[in-house]
């Protein structure tokens, strides 16, 4: 029993030399490595190219961790703003009044410009209408248009399909087609037009109905759908989306894509999206059928 006293200064000896240990991030069988992770969110739109860059990052870099989740661009862009996460993936700007909520909290949000893309209009195969002015679109979509027959196809009901009203595809459609970019007009989707909430749903609705029209990022339209050339007005040139027509302005409905910070980004974060604007990570971007930026 004397050796008692001793075993218990011993055993308490062991634990101080085991917290310490713990404190200094050091471990008696072998050094540990810290990891940065980085939460990424928003744009469906964006949300295969992101996971894209995510898996080649963090393949060459292996104390990185990067979360990537789609939503929305209003998701990701509301995510920021409640400080959930440190990027915010957008189709669109982010909205003034978005700012002035994320300056309310302390927050002043950083816009980057990571590739662009081309809204494509969608129909099925079977649709015998290859070519749409903007007006025609607008005419479309807002219920003024309701058969195929008045704009060269056969007698059939138009079914419109659209994003839901958090994607950032869908506020750029309303406000470049709908609305033709004209900031005083205030037209409005037709009543009846079908809100989906993802480009996977509007692919496959095309697909499975003739009578339907859509519109999609154009690194999502697979070879079986039938994409239509626009024309910017009446007696212009139709021209079908393609990194070419967006490069030289040609096509009408085309837009840069953004990822958002909450102030300017540093450590891992900046690495990463400094990385995201460089020609190894650009090519991604044109695998994927979005437009880089360099």
């Amino acid at each position: 029993m004397k050796s008692l006293p001793r075993l218990i200064g011993l055993s308490i000896a062991l634990a101080l030399f085991g917290v310490s240990c713990a404190s200094t991030g050091s471990s008696l069988s072998s050094p540990q490595t810290s990891t940065a992770y980085i939460e990424n969110k928003g744009s469906d739109t964006i949300v295969n190219l992101a996971l894209a860059w995510a898996e080649q990052y963090q393949a060459d870099h292996a104390d990185v961790r990067i979360s990537v989740t789609g939503g929305g661009s209003g998701t990701g862009i509301a995510a920021l703003v409640n400080g959930t996460v440190d990027i915010a993936n957008a189709s669109r700007q982010i909205k003034p009044e978005e700012v002035t909520e994320a300056e309310a909290k302390g927050i002043q949000p950083v816009e980057f410009v990571i590739a662009r893309d081309a809204i494509a209009v969608i129909v099925n195969p079977e649709n015998p209408v290859s070519e749409l002015t903007l007006q025609q679109l607008s005419d479309i979509y807002s219920g003024k248009i309701n058969n195929w027959k008045e704009v060269g196809g056969e007698d059939r009901p138009i079914v419109r399909l659209s994003r839901e009203t958090n994607s950032g595809t869908h506020v750029y459609f309303l406000e470049t087609v709908l609305r033709l970019g004209q900031k005083e007009n205030k037209t409005l989707f037709s009543m009846d037009t079908l809100l989906l909430p993802s480009s996977e749903g509007i692919i496959y609705e095309v697909r499975q109905n003739p009578n339907a029209i859509g519109y999609d990022g154009l690194g999502y339209v697979p070879h079986d759908l039938k994409m239509i050339a626009i024309a910017k007005e009446q007696g212009g040139a139709y021209v079908l989306p393609s990194a070419d027509t967006v490069n030289n302005g040609t096509y009408p409905i085309a837009r840069d894509l953004y990822m958002y910070t909450a102030g300017q980004p540093t450590g891992a974060v900046k690495a990463y999206l400094d990385w995201i604007l460089s020609p190894a990570a650009q090519t991604i971007v044109t695998k994927l059928g979005f437009v880089p930026i360099q």
